[in-house]
Parts: structure tokens; sequence; C-alpha cells
């Protein structure tokens, strides 16, 4: 690491033209798994050409607060989808193969205590 930048300042990035957020954590009460996230990138590409997810934990901090959440972002261009259409319909269409993709996880492995009965 010798004279290497550890720590950086980022560019200011554009906004994606689509982004879907999923409280993964809260209602599975743990992380998505890489196999997870790779078989979400998968149902998604049947959709786009190209894909963007991360799969993070947000640490939201104050005096007297501290929360922690696991997210699942994904972030996709209409320019990516695989057939023409209009940004709502594809933001329609992923957004259904996600929730259906978090659905099936969380049905299959959930920690006991999450938010799971909200899901039903």
């Amino acid at each position: 690491m010798d004279g290497n930048a550890l720590s950086f300042l980022a560019d200011p990035a554009e906004q994606p033209e689509i982004e879907i957020r999923v409280n993964f954590g809260t209602f599975a009460g743990r992380d998505a798994t890489v196999a997870e996230v790779d078989d979400l990138a998968r149902d998604l590409l049947g959709v786009l050409h190209r894909v963007s997810i991360e799969s993070l934990r947000r640490h939201e901090l104050d005096q007297g607060h501290e929360a922690s959440i696991h997210q699942v972002v994904v972030q996709a261009a209409t320019a990516d989808a695989v057939e023409p259409t209009s940004r709502d319909v594809l933001a329609g269409r992923l957004l259904d193969r996600v929730d259906a993709w978090a659905r099936r996880c969380i049905e299959l492995r959930h920690v006991e205590g999450a938010g799971i009965d909200a899901l039903r």
C-alpha cells in the first residue's frame, strides 16, 4: 500500500435512470449472499444487456442513535434494455423481477423475528 491512495474523494455521480432499492436486511434479518445476488443478476439479464447491483450495509449515526441496514440496489438504463421500451415499462418489469427475487430469498432463508410477516 506504499504510496497508493487508500481513500479518495469520489466524483459526483450522475443519478441512474432507474434505481430500485430492496430493504433486504429488514425483512430477511441477514445480508443477501453473493449467490443470491448472482441469481438476481441472471434474472435481470433476461431483460437487460447490462445492470449494476450493489449489496451494501449502510450505517446512519448521530449523537444518540445508530442504525445499520442491508440494502440491495439495482441500477439500470433504458438504453441497456434487451427490447426497446419506455423507462416506465422497463422499470415495472425490473421491479417485478427484483421483488420476486427478494421474496424467494427471504422465504427460503430468513432469521426468525425479521419482518417476514409483513411480506404476507
